[in-house]
């Protein structure tokens, strides 16, 4: 494959991509597939850059326990899947080292995940994190919405998995969408679930 930009061309023709269990056909030059950029979130989201950009090292250090830069991701939602090429630069001993707590980085690196596959499949950006109780980690709301006006906002609970199958992912993803339901906040939700092992995120509407 040879890289121009911010997509992926095959060369071979007739090509089978293969990811995750799916196979997806593709004559050269049909297929173009775009980048979940999980990292610079903060010239679009809303958040404060210091603590996306700690999600983003945490994300990273979970993928490279399993990847190799770079991998393809499988966005699934509305019973469409897509699929992103996921990049990222090779991590330091120091980002190891910092982010050595597996639960605390799946949890933190799923959050960015699940920001940059929403974007992309809702046009939603993160606007402030929910409070306890509310059924959700954090707001979102359309790209371009003020962060103060939460008329708009959407409740998004992420959760992220460091192994398992695809099957782990869908059971944890209707575990987060009832979790949504029970929780206090009146505003529509989404649940997301991340799985760095199996290169698969999952977004569906609660």
């Amino acid at each position: 494959m040879g890289v121009q930009s911010d997509q992926i061309r095959l060369i071979a023709s007739p090509s089978v991509l293969q990811c995750g269990g799916s196979r997806y056909s593709a004559t050269a030059g049909e297929l173009k597939m775009k980048k979940l950029r999980f990292e610079q979130l903060a010239e679009r989201h809303p958040i404060d850059p210091a603590q996306l950009q700690g999600y983003a090292n945490a994300a990273k250090v979970r993928l490279e326990a399993h990847h190799r830069p770079p991998v393809n991701f499988e966005v699934s939602t509305k019973g469409e899947t897509t699929l992103f090429q996921v990049a990222w630069q090779p991590i330091e001993d120091m980002q190891r080292r910092s982010y050595n707590n597996q639960d605390d980085a799946v949890r933190d690196g799923a959050y960015v995940m699940a920001f940059a596959a929403v974007e992309e499949v809702e046009g939603l950006v993160a606007i402030g994190r929910a409070e306890t109780k509310t059924g959700a980690d954090y707001y979102v709301a359309p790209l371009g919405t003020a962060p103060e006006d939460f008329e708009e906002a959407l409740r998004l609970e992420v959760s992220g998995t460091d192994g398992g199958t695809a099957a782990t992912c869908r059971a944890r993803l209707k575990q987060k969408q009832e979790q949504t339901r029970q929780g206090s906040g009146s505003e529509p939700a989404l649940a997301a679930v991340v799985g760095f092992k199996q290169r698969l995120i999952l977004v569906e509407r609660a």
